[in-house]
C-alpha cells in the first residue's frame, strides 16, 4: 500500500487538491499553456525528466521556476555554455590543508529541480555529466558516490538544432527524458497580458508552496 493510499480519504483528497492548486499557480504565470504545464507535472509525478525545445524567450525558465516554487522544492539553474565543465555541474573535490584531505563541494545538481538551460550549447562531455544523475539519482566523483535529494527532477531546454553554436544531444541523453515538448508562442490574449501585467520574476516570488516533498513522493508512489 502506498503512502497516499494509507492516508484517510479526506487527507488524500486534500493532497490531490493541493496538486490542482499547484498547477493553477503555474498556469497563472505561464499563460495559455495549460496542456504543457500539465505535461510538466506528469513528468514530475512519474519520476521522469522533461526536455523543452524552443527558441529563447517563451517562458521555459518561468515554467521550471514556478513549478519548483509551487511544490516547495529547491531550484537551481545552470546556464549551459560551450566552456562549461562537468565539474561546474556536479561539483569538485578540493584539498583542505587543515584536514589534509580532499573535501567534496557539491555542484548545482544537488537540488530537487534542476533547470539545465540551453543544454545543447554545451559540448557532449558536459552534457553526459547528467547521465548518471538522471538515471540513478546519484553522481560519482573521484570514485565516491553521492546521492541526490529526492525527488530529483531535471527540466532541460534546448535551442532548435539549426541555430549556430549547438551540439545535438546523443540518444543516451535523450533516453533519460520522459517527455519532450515545445511551448510555442503565446496567443494574442496571452501576449497582451504578458506585456501589460507584472514582471514574471515578481510573480514567482509571490508563489506559495502548496505541496511538500513528502506529498510529492507519496503521489509518485500512487502513480507507480
Amino acid at each position: 500500500m502506498s503512502t497516499l493510499e494509507a492516508l484517510p480519504r479526506k487527507s488524500r483528497d486534500s493532497v490531490q487538491q493541493a496538486l490542482a492548486d499547484a498547477q493553477a499557480q503555474v498556469n497563472a504565470l505561464v499563460l495559455g499553456k495549460t496542456r504543457e504545464v500539465r505535461q510538466a507535472f506528469v513528468a514530475l509525478l512519474a519520476g521522469g525528466h522533461l526536455l523543452i525545445e524552443d527558441v529563447p524567450g517563451l517562458g521555459k525558465t518561468t515554467l521550471a521556476h514556478a513549478l519548483a516554487a509551487s511544490v516547495g522544492l529547491g531550484f537551481r539553474r545552470v546556464q549551459f555554455t560551450s566552456d562549461l565543465l562537468p565539474a561546474d555541474v556536479l561539483g569538485v573535490s578540493v584539498y583542505d590543508g587543515g584536514e589534509r584531505a580532499f573535501r567534496f563541494h557539491p555542484g548545482p545538481v544537488f537540488t530537487h529541480v534542476l533547470l539545465a538551460d540551453e543544454i545543447n550549447r554545451a559540448p557532449p562531455r558536459t552534457q553526459s555529466a547528467l547521465l548518471e544523475a538522471m538515471a540513478e539519482g546519484q553522481v560519482t566523483i573521484d570514485g565516491a558516490t553521492h546521492a541526490l535529494p529526492e525527488p530529483f527532477f531535471v527540466i532541460a531546454t534546448q535551442n532548435p538544432a539549426d541555430l549556430s553554436g549547438t551540439f545535438p544531444l546523443p540518444d543516451s541523453q535523450l533516453d533519460r527524458f520522459l517527455l519532450r515538448l515545445s511551448l510555442g508562442y503565446p496567443d494574442t490574449s496571452a501576449e497582451r497580458a504578458l506585456l501589460t501585467g507584472e514582471d514574471r520574476r515578481d510573480l514567482i516570488a509571490q508563489v506559495r508552496p502548496v505541496l511538500s516533498g513528502a506529498d510529492l513522493l507519496a503521489l509518485r508512489q500512487r502513480v507507480e
